[in-house]
């Protein structure tokens, strides 16, 4: 199975492991009772979804943010819900997999118009005038 069809079909939501915490943003005197901070684990060497070629490209892109283990923490204290904040870093989660699976768009060399040329030499002729008259005086 593609990995975009995995990612649309959100098979990756069994292996999430949640803990939850007390924000540290808003939300008055809720903030110290709810524990409305969500943070997610998931760690990609233990997937059972990934086939290896696609472990093997996450742990490249995803270098700077796996841990030793292979997995990876993201988190979202942004709304005083819990709820909300578990389905923005569900969301996040989705949106990082997909960033990382895009294929890059292959540059294409371009030439610049005659017409850029021909301004490019008036405006160095132009210059080479003022400098040339200013060394006259």
């Amino acid at each position: 199975m593609h990995i975009q069809q995995k990612i649309k079909q959100r098979l990756f939501d069994p292996e999430f492991e949640f803990i939850m915490s007390r924000s540290s943003g808003p939300g008055g005197q809720n903030v110290n009772k709810v524990n409305s901070k969500v943070q997610l684990k998931f760690n990609v060497l233990a997937s059972q979804v990934l086939d290896l070629e696609e472990k093997e490209v996450l742990q490249k892109k995803w270098s700077s943010k796996l841990d030793i283990s292979g997995g990876i923490i993201l988190q979202s204290q942004e709304k005083r819900s819990q709820l909300q904040n578990k389905d923005l870093v569900i969301r996040k989660f989705y949106e990082l997999l997909t960033k990382a699976f895009e294929k890059k768009k292959k540059r294409i060399a371009t030439k610049p118009s005659k017409a850029a040329v021909e301004e490019r030499l008036k405006a160095k002729k132009a210059r080479s005038e003022k400098k040339k008259w200013r060394s006259d005086y």
